[in-house]
């Protein structure tokens, strides 16, 4: 079973169902968006990429769905960090419904990224810190 460091729910909305009546997968990837930003903030990501422009870009997403997702509802997205390279780190996402069933996976990569300089930096300590601190918690929900 996938351990999260962080989770959210979020309420389905009925905007997001298709034409076959289930919840659109793009809706699922903005979902892990959601959880992927969430994690970003709790370890200053999202802060320092706004005042010092420098922070992690997306260079690589996938997600492989596992089960259909209907309205109405909420959902669960589970977030953890599993590798951190020298310049970048990978996140798993594991997304379910409310009878906890696994509705899809995804993994990211993140770059840190220098937006002034336009090139990738090395990840900080300080932010390699926050991330095995968080990881080593793995408390589900925030607060």
């Amino acid at each position: 079973m996938h351990e999260s460091a962080v989770k959210i729910e979020l309420r389905i909305d009925w905007s997001e169902i298709d034409l076959f009546g289930h919840i659109n997968n793009l809706a699922i990837m903005k979902y892990v968006q959601a959880s992927r930003v969430n994690y970003l903030e709790m370890i200053g990501l999202m802060q320092m990429q706004s005042a010092l422009k420098i922070g992690p870009i997306l260079a690589s997403t996938a997600c492989q769905f596992r089960r259909p997702l209907f309205y109405p509802g909420r959902v669960v997205i589970g977030t953890r960090v599993d590798l951190v390279k020298r310049t970048s780190f990978h996140c798993r996402h594991v997304i379910t419904n409310e009878m906890n069933e696994v509705i899809a996976e995804a993994q990211d990569i993140l770059v840190f990224y220098d937006f002034n300089n336009h090139t990738k930096v090395l990840i900080p300590e300080e932010i390699r810190e926050r991330i095995a601190e968080l990881e080593k918690n793995r408390s589900g929900y925030p607060g």
